[in-house]
């Protein structure tokens, strides 16, 4: 027992060590006279935690510790053997610049096996605390706190920056939002802008996905308290396979943006005027599939030498409604395909009677098809002798009338100034903000099953129906309630939002533009108006609030805080309300 406890304060101080390299490496510049002994600092840390990971492998009995130490022995040992390879390779060199050249692969391995002891660390604080929702909501707000603190580091931006600008990003990244109060391309760094997209890609999943992912990884098994809280984040209706599912969600998100990256590389390969095509390709596919519409661009993909790129923003599109949509909706509809396939080319097959598609799925993907459909010929209406005349082609005005109708689901990205929008579009635009994305998505909003339950519960009203019933199934009154409640917070919220804005602003600010900032907020949509950069800061800790609330949802905080195990077996009397 004594021998555990040491164990634990080394790999404590170990991982302190390692996280204060990390900082320092990455967030300061130190003098050229000190980049020998840091260099040989990251070999010393890197051989002493292959071999106190070593240790702890002979040391621990239990198959799960063992497997956690093998895995990171494995991995910090590949990497040293990289690293004497490329030495020897390179042994006519000066040991300096030997070492440059073995600095990445060592600073990537650190970094990994850091991710790996955080994801440990959290699985840990959620298998003790038994609230999933607070669970959830602290997890969002600790990444955005790390984040604003990262993006201080002097290396991350070009002239600095404040914390409630630097708290600003952290929430505008990890809620997958797009607001920005700086300018991403000029007054970040490549360090500053590596944090942003990692704390999208964080945010975009979660991070109990991660944590799941991990601990499917090493371990292959969860505890029932863990289960409970990643099912509820991505959506399983039960317990079986819960970390399997957070696996598959990992694997499929990183699958997507990976062939998103290629193709946006291939689209940008003849462009001079986009330095670090690589970075660039994978900085805008995981921006794209998390929703978040973050661009290392200044004016976005309305720059000149982009705009016009209709292949890109093909690409974006596919991303951005795969990302909207959700593995949950994704996968089922392509076992209804495979299934639909099997049985059009093999005649024998027995057709199973039960339904591949659930009643969840087909409501998503009928009211996102009608929500693009619709906003793209509403858009080709109201702006074909506006903002499409620019566009030469047919092409391009169908290219660009697709993409503005899909961005506003949470996505973010413009192709040009939204400001130089006519009143109706950018009145359609708010609604289509509004709706966002799906459940269980990297997108915001109220989401469109919400949108849909409410919709269809007016027409069940209106025909004096007590229960909605549709595509021969009935409609649970619990999920109805659910999504008037969603409806009904999410325009207090952005109530609330704009009143604070008009106040906060200086007088004469524009009201469309405030209303237009609090919705894309709430929806963690990312367009703007223009009134980000020149917010105030009262007000943006009002957007700073705005976003979390509408990232993790009202109603989740709420269920948190409030829900009780009360089991009741009576009932009050019932009587009706007046309602005209």
């Amino acid at each position: 027992m004594q021998k555990d406890s040491i164990l634990k304060i080394i790999y404590r101080f170990f991982d302190l060590i390692v996280l204060t390299y990390i900082v320092f490496d990455f967030g300061y510049s130190v003098h050229q006279v000190y980049h020998t002994p840091k260099f040989i600092g990251l070999v010393l840390i890197a051989v002493a935690l292959l071999a106190f990971n070593i240790f702890k492998y002979f040391y621990y009995k239990t198959s799960g510790r063992k497997k956690v130490a093998l895995v990171n022995s494995v991995i910090i040992g590949l990497l040293l053997l990289v690293s004497l390879v490329i030495s020897i390779i390179h042994i006519d060199l000066h040991y300096l610049d030997v070492l440059k050249k073995i600095r990445p692969i060592l600073e990537a391995g650190l970094v990994f096996y850091f991710i790996i002891r955080l994801m440990i660390l959290v699985r840990y604080v959620y298998e003790v605390y038994y609230n999933p929702a607070i669970v959830f909501v602290g997890s969002f707000f600790a990444i955005i706190l790390i984040g604003a603190f990262l993006l201080m580091l002097p290396n991350a931006t070009v002239h600095g920056i404040s914390f409630t600008d630097a708290l600003f990003t952290a929430t505008s990244a990890v809620c997958v939002t797009g607001l920005i109060v700086l300018d991403t391309a000029t007054d970040f760094t490549t360090i500053g802008q590596t944090i942003i997209i990692s704390l999208i890609q964080i945010g975009g999943l979660g991070i109990l996905t991660f944590t799941s992912f991990f601990a499917f990884f090493f371990r292959g098994s969860s505890s029932f308290k863990e289960g409970l809280n990643v099912r509820d984040f991505i959506a399983q209706e039960t317990l079986k396979d819960v970390l399997k599912a957070a696996l598959n969600v990992v694997i499929f998100t990183i699958s997507v943006e990976l062939i998103g990256a290629l193709f946006i590389y291939s689209s940008v390969l003849d462009n001079p005027e986009i330095k670090d095509k690589v970075f660039f390709s994978i900085f805008h596919s995981i921006s794209a599939f998390c929703n978040a519409g973050f661009s290392t661009l200044t004016s976005g993909l309305a720059e000149s030498h982009i705009q016009f790129n209709y292949y890109m923003q093909w690409v974006i599109i596919l991303l951005v409604v795969f990302g909207g949509l959700g593995y949950n909706i994704v996968f089922n509809f392509y076992q209804y395909l495979k299934i639909y396939v099997l049985e059009f080319f093999d005649r024998k097959r027995i057709h199973k009677q039960v339904s591949v598609m659930t009643l969840n799925s087909k409501i998503v993907l009928y009211t996102t098809g009608i929500l693009l459909v619709g906003g793209f010929v509403f858009l080709m209406i109201s702006e074909y002798y506006n903002t499409l005349q620019i566009h030469e082609t047919g092409f391009g005005k169908i290219t660009t009338a697709a993409f503005n109708a899909v961005t506003p689901r949470t996505a973010g990205f413009n192709t040009m100034d939204f400001s130089t929008f006519t009143v109706p579009t950018l009145l359609f635009i708010i609604f289509l903000m509004w709706i966002g994305a799906s459940p269980a998505s990297t997108g915001g909003g109220i989401k469109t099953s919400t949108f849909a339950l409410a919709t269809l519960n007016i027409f069940a009203i209106a025909r004096g129906k007590s229960r909605i019933q549709i595509l021969g199934r009935r409609i649970s009154s619990e999920s109805t309630s659910r999504a008037f409640a969603i409806l009904c917070i999410s325009l207090i919220v952005i109530g609330f939002a704009i009143l604070a804005l008009l106040i906060l602003q200086p007088k004469g600010t524009d009201l469309l533009a405030v209303v237009f900032e609090c919705f894309s907020a709430y929806s963690t949509v990312g367009l703007s108006l223009g009134l980000t950069t020149e917010l105030t800061e009262p007000s943006k800790y009002v957007l700073i609030a705005t976003m979390f609330i509408g990232r993790i949802g009202m109603l989740n905080l709420m269920i948190g805080l409030l829900r009780q195990i009360n089991h009741q077996f009576y009932e009050y009397p019932k009587e009706n309300i007046l309602i005209n």
